[in-house]
């Protein structure tokens, strides 16, 4: 399997051992889990990006997933579970950009690089109000929630770029230099969707070019356009 494809498989799996644990539900082996609980992701994102969190209620949520109340309490048990499934969709989703920019197929990890920073930030401009309701409306998930969402996201994009870093700069520093690398750009790569209203007049691609010349250069790194 190549390198994309095997960090969204060990991605989901680390997923599935939180949510094993988490959701206290009878469909746990139910062969339509998977598409159930997309069905509730796409219908909760309508209700919390238009009300936000705390003030939804499971009853609205559950009309605009199209599905009963009863039959979405067969997958959920409370509104933390429905965020952690948001949170576990946009990262899972995250990935699958990266896969699909065919970035396997590329050898020069600079090249490699780029086409990550790229892809991402292409999901980014794509999925703003996703990104922006998961990181704002974290604070109200319960303890054991937030900790398996901060376990995953070590082991998602920021481990990605970690060692994609590595690759690219080997020996010459430490391992605290490309995980504090791997977290910094996966950080920056929020930065359109949290700050995009403010400069809504700028075209995307001179988005993309800048970011990709700040990253570079902050990390004294030659982009491979330019050597």
């Amino acid at each position: 399997m190549n390198e994309a494809g095997e960090a969204i498989k060990s991605l989901g799996k680390a997923w599935e051992v939180h949510m094993e644990k988490l959701l206290k539900i009878p469909a746990k082996k139910d062969y339509a889990i998977v598409d159930t609980h997309k069905q509730i992701v796409e219908g909760a994102s309508k209700v919390f990006f238009k009300k936000g969190f705390h003030p939804a209620s499971i009853r609205e949520i559950s009309e605009s997933a199209a599905m009963t109340m009863g039959k979405m309490y067969h997958y959920i048990s409370s509104k933390d579970d429905i965020l952690l499934l948001m949170h576990r969709h946009m990262q899972m989703t995250w990935f699958f950009y990266i896969r699909d920019s065919m970035i396997d197929e590329i050898e020069n990890p600079y090249e490699k690089l780029e086409s990550a920073i790229r892809s991402t930030l292409r999901f980014t401009s794509e999925n703003k109000d996703l990104i922006k309701f998961v990181y704002t409306e974290s604070k109200y998930l319960s303890k054991d929630h937030l900790r398996a969402v901060l376990d995953v996201d070590a082991k998602n994009v920021v481990l990605f770029f970690n060692n994609l870093l590595k690759k690219i700069l080997g020996k010459n520093v430490s391992d605290n230099y490309t995980i504090l690398g791997g977290n910094m750009i996966s950080y920056l790569m929020t930065f359109y969707a949290m700050r995009g209203w403010n400069f809504k007049q700028i075209d995307q691609d001179e988005i993309t070019n800048f970011m990709l010349e700040f990253i570079f250069k902050g990390l004294n790194l030659s982009r491979p356009d330019r050597e």
